[in-house]
């Protein structure tokens, strides 16, 4: 047996490490297209139609992916999984980069998909078998981080690396690294402390009577599962809805500038990154000074709390953003007025980004809780499967986003597309907050022995 501090700091600073890094080469080669886009059509003819396929085809494989990995995490070595998926995804940008055709890129693309799905599951297994549950929400954040950076560093590497190379190349070289470190995950990740010879992190779990294991059944019948389940499709969803059209609506609705939609947008991606991060944090404070029974969850409140932020945000940007805004921003904002004296942007500007900025924060922290939540209430034999569900979930509501919500603003308005939104936000925040203290052990509950 390997020490115990000493043991367990080591292997969770190299399997971090390596899954951090790993998961941020998944995000970077499933934007590749996105990033080299404009390259791409300077030599290729490709029309609205041909990259809303390109992109269609990853979107629906990666949903279907990611569901089906959930439950392969449970049943394979996640190592395994994680580092298949990984050189999948680096030989498809290769393979990406020799091709010519809209039907090819679509083809390929679609299989980058189904790599992409491989990536997240296994990292909640390996990260819910190597932390305790008073670590578990922080570490998740800090490692769903990587899709930031990646997110936010991709657009800047390639746009300097267009300057020396083609945009082949990029993805030749992106897809060659990415592939080459898949090898060094599966040197480096381990499923779990027993595979390096040390004590499971569950056996605690198993000596306090918890639930440790349950039948497909019992697991799928379990209420919370679904409770979940629901609140992550509304959440999901209005966050999506959000994204996806926030900035039309400020420019067709609200009279605002293309600069000004892209900057609020700017600021609701900043607002998420903070929010994630903080979410896992404050809510593990909570888990490791009340533990995890079996009703209720300690990270209940901060997720309500958030919830509710949503709703609160989302009613303050449709009533008070006009095309004029005659009115000035509500009395406790003014303490901001300073910033807009050194930025040079105005109140209005400044309420704008504010706004954007709390709707992120509390949008991307109730995305993180759902999937730990979902984790760590399950069983330990279905806890990918728990996230894969929740997940998919999640994904029903961001479509829901896109067909259904924008055909209500084509026959009223996005103004009564958002309230319709903001009014599914309300009616599931409080749908949640009533039944916060129910039962969220999933299966079985085993008696406790003295």
């Amino acid at each position: 047996m390997g020490s115990n501090g000493n043991g367990y700091g080591y292997y969770r600073v190299v399997i971090f490490f390596s899954m951090f890094t790993g998961y941020s080469l998944y995000f970077f080669n499933r934007k590749t297209f996105s990033f080299v886009m404009p390259s791409v059509m300077e030599e290729i003819k490709l029309d609205k139609d041909d990259l809303g396929m390109i992109a269609s085809s990853q979107t629906m494989a990666y949903a279907i992916s990611k569901f089906i990995s959930g439950v392969l995490s449970d049943k394979i070595s996640a190592r395994w999984l994680f580092a298949i998926g990984l050189f999948l995804v680096g030989g498809i940008n290769v393979a990406f980069s020799w091709s010519s055709t809209v039907s090819m890129f679509a083809l390929l693309w679609f299989f980058n998909g189904l790599g992409q799905g491989c990536g997240w599951p296994p990292c909640g297994k390996v990260l819910r078998k190597w932390y305790e549950p008073s670590q578990f929400g922080t570490w998740w954040s800090v490692l769903s981080c990587s899709m930031n950076l990646a997110g936010s560093l991709g657009p800047l590497l390639v746009t300097v690396l267009l300057q020396y190379y083609d945009w082949r190349t990029i993805l030749s070289m992106s897809g060659v690294f990415c592939a080459a470190f898949s090898f060094l995950c599966v040197a480096f990740v381990k499923n779990e402390p027993k595979d390096v010879g040390l004590s499971s992190i569950e056996v605690a779990a198993k000596k306090k009577g918890e639930n440790c294991e349950s039948t497909l059944k019992e697991f799928l019948l379990s209420p919370f599962l679904w409770v979940l389940s629901l609140g992550y499709l509304v959440v999901f969803g209005v966050k999506t809805a959000a994204t996806e059209w926030g900035q039309l609506y400020l420019m067709q609705e609200k009279g605002q500038t293309a600069l000004m939609g892209s900057t609020y947008m700017s600021a609701l991606e900043v607002g998420g990154f903070v929010g994630s991060l903080v979410s896992g944090f404050i809510s593990d404070r909570a888990v490791a000074r009340q533990g995890l029974g079996t009703h209720g969850n300690p990270r209940h409140g901060l997720l309500i709390l958030m919830m509710a932020g949503m709703y609160v945000s989302m009613y303050l940007f449709r009533v008070t953003i006009t095309p004029d805004m005659p009115q000035e921003p509500p009395l406790w904002f003014q303490v901001l007025h300073p910033v807009s004296l050194i930025s040079g942007a105005s109140e209005k500007e400044i309420w704008i980004l504010f706004l954007g900025a709390l709707f992120g924060f509390c949008s991307y922290g109730p995305i993180a809780l759902f999937g730990v939540i979902a984790s760590e209430s399950a069983p330990s034999n279905f806890c990918g499967t728990s996230h894969a569900v929740v997940a998919l979930m999640a994904n029903v509501g961001a479509f829901m986003a896109g067909f259904p919500f924008s055909t209500v603003a084509k026959e009223h308005s996005w103004d009564t597309a958002f309230w319709v939104a903001e009014i599914i936000m309300g009616i599931g925040t409080v749908g949640f907050f009533l039944l916060r203290n129910s039962r969220t052990k999933m299966g079985p509950i085993a008696e406790k022995t003295e």
